[in-house]
């Protein structure tokens, strides 16, 4: 054994063979240096290990949630290596937080290996394009984990990949300390920040120590019958970990802090993020002659990295959970708790606790008695009150707490059919939330790898002061040569308009409206508007096929060839959507020539890891329902982290495959987006990392919105076969 171990301990071994069919396999794990490996005992001199697993800067560590394993609820983590899927070690923790720490120092030793690598001297190695390799895929990319399960772990027919946080999109827009005064933590927040400006919510009312916000937003396609979203805010005195056990749990615990919990049951476990619940709801508004409400919900969760928690959920139908005798089906059109750590105080830990609803109570009198649904919303909010309550009456907790095993009232035959009814929810709009597998498979993509910075930010004159002086030292050649470039003969099948209300269109998102890392950044960490893309985006494809469709700058025709032939270079991002039937939207960024010793240019002619280490994509949801936006977020992201991306470097293009079926989260926020797409107005910015004072100020690639997109819009290609 060597000295320098860097975490151990005992951890259940959870894998798909199993001895025994009613006990946990415990086994020894011990990180050393960069080795993991695991043993039945704790080792002693030169003991051979059972199994051990070599970390280097291709790994990642997935994480795969809360699974049921013999009757117990565990926490599932996954160390596997991109290049070598099949060979992994998959362990399991009883309480979330052991499975935190073992993550947390995996990652440590994956970071500072990758540090280690470019101290050395990164080689920027230029990959050319080889046709007939792989259907156009370089040797060092990867593919979908279903194809590489490896031999040990469990049977799961829609395995995903992660490589950073936990399950989630970064520290949220929505973390504030509110011992603060209302305007100084507004002031300290980010510009983007939609969840407690004044443009979107007022505070409506204080009820049993809870500040109730009512939303501003008006949305033209939910029933007249459906509430505003409202939430309830306070403070609980507990850690975010035993909230988060409450709010999970449907246990007799429920009963005690939640006074709308009659009863709950598991319908079906999609994954470690996702359930499919039913909810009978327990309403005081006249009972004798109003009748009780049932729901039937998904629940998505996710942990943020900076410790706060992430539960959503919206309704949806299920085969097994039909309209029960003597209840109303009620519709979540959005809902769920945010738990946020705040500073502790006087030694105990403090929590900041949301409630959202946004919830249709259906029934004949809905329409005529708004008081009954704003009773009963009220009702449900109250139970942050009732959080805060048990918390401060309870003296003795654990201190690693376990959410209990739910009681499941699914037939054994919903989990064989589980990825195909998964799969065939994401083309369906029209069901309810056949988005929400989007939760677990969270947040958020996309603010998952993000930017853990702390963000200072400018006054708005000072910003306008920056960002004249800092874009006056911009003229590149790629800036004054992109007006030259001809446009017109470019062209996608998506359509290009410039109107504000157009549909099933993209057209430019201006630079200005997204923040990227200032000149001073490594001293200050201000960020400034973006200002001028560096690259014209020239024409977007909208395409379906029943199968994953890469390397489609070989189609003939398209505007990468086109560009080609011209002489100009293209960059083209190919977001893949999987389902029963698979979407790519391509987007092609054109510009003259790409400026010797650039940071762009060492991107494109870089390798695989120095690419995945910087490639950053800033997404926004200008216009979209509550539940979307919270799990889109605005935080940036390191595309090459948070999924697998592909890069096939032609003679004048680069194009990234970007495989959103690779991301437990990315899959899972796209699966909530897709099913609402039409109702979706999306804003999404390109960029590379700059990490240095020399690659500062940063610049966009480019920026694109696209409007109320339509899946029946999407054509088939007709993609050149590969010449071997």
């Amino acid at each position: 054994m060597s000295s320098k171990v860097v975490y151990e301990g005992w951890m259940v071994r959870y894998g798909r063979r199993k001895i025994g069919r009613s006990f946990i396999h415990m086994r020894y794990f011990v990180l050393e240096s960069r080795l993991l490996a695991y043993y039945k005992k704790k080792p002693q001199d030169n003991q051979v290990p059972i199994k051990t697993l070599l970390i280097d800067g291709n790994c990642r560590v997935e994480d795969r949630g809360l699974k049921t394993h013999h009757g117990h609820m565990v926490y599932v983590l996954s160390v596997y290596n991109k290049k070598e899927k099949y060979h992994r070690i998959t362990m399991a923790a009883f309480n979330i937080q052991e499975a935190l720490i073992w993550k947390e120092k995996i990652e440590l030793v994956i970071d500072q290996h990758q540090e280690s690598q470019v101290s050395n001297g990164n080689k920027y190695v230029s990959f050319e394009y080889k046709s007939g390799m792989d259907n156009g895929r370089n040797g060092s990319s990867s593919d979908h984990e279903s194809q590489f399960s490896a031999q040990e772990d469990e049977d799961d027919g829609h395995l995903n990949l992660m490589r950073r946080t936990t399950i989630g999109n970064g520290p949220p827009d929505l973390v504030h300390d509110w011992t603060r005064e209302l305007d100084s933590d507004l002031s300290n927040q980010n510009i983007n920040n939609q969840a407690f400006s004044r443009k979107h919510w007022r505070l409506l009312q204080c009820q049993n120590g809870l500040r109730i916000f009512e939303e501003l937003l008006e949305v033209d396609y939910l029933p007249r019958s459906c509430s505003r979203a409202m939430k309830a805010v306070g403070v609980v005195e507990a850690s975010c970990e035993e909230i988060f056990e409450l709010v999970m749990s449907m246990d007799g615990t429920r009963y005690e802090w939640d006074c709308s919990f009659q009863y709950g049951s598991l319908v079906e476990e999609v994954d470690g993020h996702t359930a499919i619940l039913y909810h009978r709801l327990q309403l005081d508004w006249f009972p004798m002659f109003v009748w009780p409400r049932d729901l039937c919900y998904v629940r998505y969760w996710r942990r943020n990295d900076d410790g706060s928690y992430v539960v959503l959920f919206r309704s949806r139908e299920h085969e097994n959970c039909g309209p029960q005798p003597g209840y109303v089906r009620a519709h979540v059109e959005s809902g769920g708790f945010n738990i946020s750590p705040l500073k502790p105080r006087n030694g105990r830990p403090r929590t900041q606790v949301q409630h959202l609803m946004q919830i249709d109570l259906k029934g004949w009198g809905v329409g005529y008695l708004s008081m009954f649904q704003q009773h009963c919303l009220f009702q449900m909010l109250n139970s942050v009150a009732g959080l805060r309550e048990w918390f401060a009456q309870t003296d003795e907790r654990s201190a690693h707490p376990r959410i209990p095993v739910m009681v499941n009232m699914a037939s054994a035959s919903v989990s064989s059919k589980k990825n195909q009814n998964l799969q065939d929810s994401l083309i369906h709009p029209s069901s309810s939330l056949d988005q929400l597998n989007a939760g677990s498979r969270h947040s958020v993509m996309m603010d998952e790898y993000s930017d853990e910075d702390e963000e200072f930010q400018l006054a708005e004159s000072e910003q306008e002061v920056w960002f004249t002086l800092e874009s006056s030292s911009f003229s590149t050649l790629e800036e004054e040569q992109a007006d030259q470039i001809d446009l017109s003969c470019f062209s996608g099948n998506l359509r290009h308009d410039d109107r504000d209300n157009a549909r099933d269109c993209w057209k430019l998102s201006d630079g200005n409206n997204f923040r990227v890392r200032s000149k001073h950044f490594c001293y200050d960490k201000t960020k400034i508007p973006a200002g001028k893309h560096l690259m014209d985006l020239v024409a977007v494809d909208w395409f379906k096929d029943t199968k994953r469709m890469d390397h489609v700058a070989r189609r003939q025709g398209c505007a990468a060839q086109v560009a080609s032939e011209k002489g100009l270079f293209s960059l083209i991002f190919n977001l893949q959507v999987p389902g029963s039937t698979h979407y790519s939207m391509v987007f092609y960024f054109v510009t003259r020539q790409l400026v010797m010793g650039s940071l762009l240019q060492r991107f494109v002619d870089g390798d695989d890891e120095f690419r995945n280490s910087r490639l950053k994509l800033i997404p926004s949801v200008p216009k979209g329902s509550w539940i979307v936006r919270q799990s889109v977020g605005s935080t940036p992201c390191l595309l090459g982290k948070a999924v697998d991306c592909n890069y096939i470097r032609g003679p004048k293009y680069l194009e990234i495959d970007v495989d959103i079926g690779s991301s437990t989260v990315a899959n899972g926020v796209l699966g909530l987006v897709i099913g609402v797409i039409t109702t979706l107005v999306v804003d999404m910015a390109f960029l590379v990392q700059a990490n240095t004072t020399d690659e500062l100020p940063e610049r966009l690639i480019g920026a694109v919105r696209v409007s109320h997109i339509e899946l029946k819009s999407a054509v088939v290609p007709k993609l050149e076969p590969e010449i071997s």
